[in-house]
């Protein structure tokens, strides 16, 4: 995948809640996909044999379906954990 796929897919989503920028859309799909990777079970209904921790990270980020919050310093706070 590259960053024009994953800029496209950012542009059409309509429901990405709160996400301001691709930035943050990638730091929160790669903490997302670090819990994958870690065993943890997906929040949306797809074949984990043919799509990698990164792919369906961004899906559930774009999806709506990892919360997040903001810290007071205007950073991250880490996604939640499964």
């Amino acid at each position: 995948m590259t960053m024009a796929t994953i800029t496209e897919e950012f542009d059409e989503a309509t429901d990405v809640p709160d996400i301001d920028s691709k930035y943050r859309l990638i730091i929160l799909a790669a903490k997302r996909s670090k819990q994958l990777q870690r065993g943890a079970r997906p929040r949306i209904d797809i074949d984990q044999t043919k799509h990698k921790p990164t792919r369906i990270a961004l899906e559930e980020v774009i999806r709506g379906r990892v919360p997040f919050h903001f810290n007071d310093n205007g950073k991250d706070a880490p996604a939640a954990e499964s």
